[in-house]
């Protein structure tokens, strides 16, 4: 009898764990329709290029050592690992030919080719093999290395294609396909999942990346990244790696970015993006309660460049920027995407946060020059120094100095005696503009403000430090 009982239950549980525990294979997709369809229109890209050689012990003689390289991004391959021909003759002694790879596909029949500029940038020919190991010399229509996107041609006709999708209608966790040449192998396919959206890199302030978790090598640089339609949403581009190898971070170029620059290089042969003329900061807890901030939020202006768009707007050192349009801006790192992303000449609606209330600025967006503009030195000054509260010495900026640096005012550090000036890092040398929200056009009126500031609340100072601003926080003791 117990032994029937037992077998009851037994049989009983295991439908019970049949009927509600879903299937490994009902659980994962099924890539391989996917595969089939797409991997045609993915090509291997080669580049050849002739290089000054190294001579001595060190040149180079192979692969390079990629360990114990601290961790930063890198592009892909760094621009693809070179490999040399040796030499044959003395008389071609001092130079070599490099080779590298990377991978690209195909969006038009006619043979319009999409990569990364890092894959193909300095080559002296561009070879694209189809997957039927036909190769194609390619043409560069133009690049765009601002966001690291590259369009060829190559002569064809009934090309297999992709099919283009949008980046924007992807999820968090969502399952995602790349197909590449890693290391030279050909039509190599890896899946994960998306992590994050919108992330920013450092020195890529145009492009809120797609992060992943597939498995990207050197190679697979410059090919596509597909959702489980079968649709191309982004161009693998960079990873983040500590080793030169795979370690779960991987980052897309969104398909929208890629058609933008794409079709603005194959109408014009450039891209042209839209620009403000500000330097921005991120807003953290202590910069939000210093100026009037319920969160942090938003992009903090710490520089307003003379005659561009927003001071031709009306844009203030101080202001932090909330909305841009119908956008909010949650990270700073937003507002470049998508000022990047307007038109130049378009007008847009700014919501900034100015002396504790909201203001509403309609500035006309102008064109990101074509070279980033430099940042003028700030000069230290040997003259007297100013007592106040922040143990600190200061002196007024000189005639020469304001013009220098583009400044109406402004006092520079002499001396740093210790107390809050030395425990937030301040230097001789560094020029503060703003303190408190207070503009300091002189020695005198930087006293006088200093003298004001309320104890145990967080207070902000916008400083230059060779040429570069930046808000820094602090408290007052009582």
């Amino acid at each position: 009898m117990l032994h029937k009982k037992t077998s009851f239950w037994v049989s009983a549980c295991m439908t019970l764990m049949l009927l509600f525990m879903p299937s490994a294979q009902a659980q994962l997709p099924d890539f391989t329709a996917l595969v089939e369809k797409a991997a045609p229109a993915v090509v291997n890209i080669s580049t050849r290029q002739t290089v000054q050689a190294q001579s001595g012990p060190g040149a180079f003689h192979g692969l390079p050592d990629l360990e114990g390289l601290p961790p930063i991004f890198r592009e892909f391959f760094e621009r693809s690992i070179p490999m040399p021909r040796a030499p044959q003759g003395r008389n071609k002694g001092r130079q070599r030919e490099a080779q590298s790879l990377g991978s690209g596909f195909i969006i038009s029949e006619d043979g319009y080719v999409l990569t990364n500029n890092h894959v193909i940038a300095d080559a002296d020919e561009i070879i694209v093999r189809l997957a039927d190991r036909s190769e194609l010399v390619a043409k560069l229509v133009g690049t765009d290395p601002r966001t690291d996107v590259a369009l060829l041609k190559v002569d064809g006709k009934n090309l297999p294609t992709v099919k283009l999708g949008k980046s924007k209608d992807l999820k968090v966790g969502e399952w995602v396909l790349a197909i590449g040449s890693p290391f030279g192998f050909d039509h190599s396919v890896t899946s994960g999942i998306v992590s994050a959206k919108g992330r920013n890199l450092p020195n890529d302030n145009y492009v809120p990346f797609i992060q992943t978790d597939v498995a990207i090598n050197p190679g697979n640089s410059g090919g596509p990244l597909f959702n489980l339609k079968g649709e191309v949403i982004g161009i693998n581009s960079q990873i983040f790696t500590r080793s030169g190898g795979f370690m779960g971070l991987s980052f897309a170029i969104p398909m929208e970015v890629a058609l933008n620059v794409s079709d603005q290089l194959k109408s014009k042969g450039k891209v042209d993006r839209g620009w403000l003329g500000v330097v921005i900061q991120e807003v953290n807890k202590d910069l939000a309660e210093s100026f009037g901030l319920d969160k942090p939020a938003g992009a903090l202006v710490v520089q307003v460049l003379e005659d561009g768009p927003a001071d031709k707007g009306k844009l203030e050192v101080g202001d932090v920027i909330l909305h841009m349009n119908d956008h909010p801006i949650v990270m700073s790192a937003d507002l470049p995407h998508l000022i990047g992303a307007v038109k130049p000449g378009t007008t847009v609606n700014l919501v900034v946060m100015r002396d504790g209330s909201r203001k509403n600025l309609r500035i006309k967006v102008g064109s990101l020059p074509s070279e980033d503009e430099g940042q003028e030195m700030a000069s230290t000054s040997t003259a007297s120094s100013k007592d106040n509260r922040l143990g600190m010495s200061v002196i007024d900026l000189t005639v020469e100095q304001k013009k220098t640096m583009d400044l109406q005012g402004g006092v520079v550090i002499q001396e740093v005696q210790g107390g809050v000036a030395a425990m937030i890092g301040l230097r001789p040398g560094d020029v503060i503009t703003h303190l408190n929200n207070q503009v300091i056009d002189s020695a005198k009126s930087f006293t006088k403000t200093a003298k004001a500031l309320p104890n145990n609340r967080s207070l902000s100072m916008r400083v230059l430090r060779q040429g570069r601003a930046s808000f820094i926080t602090f408290k007052l003791a009582k």
